[in-house]
């Protein structure tokens, strides 16, 4: 199945999960997966949460940023990908000088 994000709309969501600033996101939803193509502008960030029914994958496609992951900081940058497992708790920080752009991959799991 292709996903063409350009025909999605963007929906800008304000202090996501408690983060600072907004998310842009074009979210491809079914009962078994998000996947967004999203964006953080510099100080923006997701904020700490659980993912007590999914993983998520975080592949990043330009800017800088961090993740902390069950309290560990993980630096990330352009061709990185963070890998949340599920029952972890993480956030997503930008906190470079650009835009963060990433691909997001949130299969649930029983």
């Amino acid at each position: 199945m292709k996903i063409e994000f350009d025909k999605i709309e963007t929906s800008v969501i304000k202090n996501f999960k408690g983060g600072e600033k907004q998310i842009e996101a074009k979210m491809f939803v079914d009962e078994r997966n998000r996947i967004m193509n999203a964006k953080l502008e510099p100080g923006a960030s997701i904020g700490v949460h659980t993912h007590d029914t999914s993983s998520e994958i975080i592949f990043i496609v330009k800017g800088t940023g961090k993740a902390i992951c069950e309290s560990i900081e993980e630096p990330l940058k352009a061709g990185d990908c963070h890998y949340c497992l599920k029952g972890q708790t993480h956030t997503l920080i930008n906190n470079g000088t650009e835009d963060l752009l990433f691909l997001a991959v949130v299969p649930q799991q029983a």
